[in-house]
């Protein structure tokens, strides 16, 4: 299946206007790109607090509570503030395994006006699932995603 990531951007801008909890929004928008991308069995977020990442809102298996910055696909996403796009996460140096059927694995890290406030993670039982046509794509729905969070509420997500 070939995901249409302008559509599942232009649902995320849909979805969220008007509403301004960004928790409620965030569970919102791990929904739907769990019912839009295949092959995938983890989509959440990870919010920075305390100098760690802390589990938000998340469709999937139970998750991690806590990443420390400097551990993981996560912690290397939000720590360089760049894609993080891995084939495979066992060869990844540091994995944090929540899941043990996870073969792949991207991250984006989320910049809201300026500021580093987390991450949105996606995992896949497949090695190598994500191509650059989905971290294109992805980029897309994240672009939208954070220009919405730049009008919400931060404080319960992100310190």
């Amino acid at each position: 299946m070939n995901t249409d990531y302008s559509l599942v951007a232009r649902q995320i801008e849909a979805l969220t206007d008007g509403e301004f909890d960004a928790i409620a929004v965030l569970s919102n928008v791990s929904a739907i790109l769990n019912q839009s991308l295949d092959n995938i069995n983890w989509v959440g977020f990870y919010f920075l607090k305390d100098n760690q990442l802390v589990l938000g809102p998340f469709q999937g298996k139970v998750a991690c509570y806590r990443i420390p910055l400097d551990k993981g696909v996560c912690g290397k996403a939000i720590s360089t503030n760049i894609v993080q796009r891995i084939d495979d996460v066992h060869a990844f140096p540091g994995h944090i395994a929540c899941d043990s059927a996870s073969e792949s694995e991207i991250v984006f890290p989320l910049i809201v006006n300026g500021k580093a406030i987390g991450v949105l993670d996606i995992d896949s039982p497949s090695l190598a699932r994500f191509t650059e046509q989905d971290e294109a794509g992805l980029t897309l729905c994240v672009e939208a995603l954070v220009a919405h969070l730049a009008q919400c509420d931060l404080e319960l997500i992100a310190k």
